[in-house]
């Protein structure tokens, strides 16, 4: 045990005075590290994901979740900088993975505003797909409902959605992105019911 905390002790001997400061969690901190470190962030993040807009909140994720566990930081695994690729390189992966799951979302949602064509068989599990999807924007808040049908059922872009809603883009946006959690993950837990 004793040689453990020699190993803790020579580690943070060794932190840069930044790094110190960011670990204790003192004023400024923060910024001084998203000041040295956020360039290198953002390639990471750019380098995974196709759009600069997700990469750009990846970087700020990174550094609000890095900051929030500062705690758990281990200088005896790594720098400061290798914890904070880490981080940012797991939550581009999340992106990835819940863009997937969206796109499917959305695409059960344009079928669902498309309707079928008369040549085209109805299968059950489409039809089971829309009727969940309708049932849980009927259960979202109004103007997460209002956002999600002009989206998808009115095709309009986001600033279209402002401009007719007179909401700010960056609510239209947050009602867009929670609407569509909450879609998610009532057709992962429908999907999951349904398996055989």
């Amino acid at each position: 045990m004793p040689a453990v905390v020699t190993v803790m002790a020579d580690a943070s001997e060794s932190l840069d005075e930044t790094t110190k400061s960011f670990v204790a969690g003192d004023d400024g901190a923060l910024r001084a590290v998203y000041e040295r470190y956020s360039a290198a962030v953002l390639r990471v993040a750019a380098a995974t994901l196709p759009s600069r807009p997700d990469a750009e909140d990846v970087v700020q994720t990174t550094f609000v979740t890095a900051w929030r566990s500062r705690e758990s930081f281990d200088p005896a695994k790594g720098s400061l900088l290798v914890w904070l690729l880490t981080i940012a390189r797991r939550r581009a992966i999340d992106v990835l993975r819940s863009r997937g799951r969206d796109e499917h979302v959305v695409e059960v949602l344009h079928a669902a505003a498309a309707g079928t064509t008369s040549d085209e068989p109805v299968r059950p599990e489409r039809v089971i797909d829309r009727m969940v999807m309708l049932e849980a924007i009927a259960a979202l808040p109004p103007q997460q409902q209002r956002v999600l049908l002009l989206a998808f059922y009115d095709d309009l872009t986001h600033d279209q959605i402002a401009a007719a809603t007179g909401m700010p883009l960056g609510t239209v946006k947050s009602h867009l992105r929670r609407g569509m959690a909450r879609l998610r993950q009532r057709w992962e837990v429908d999907r999951g019911t349904r398996r055989p």
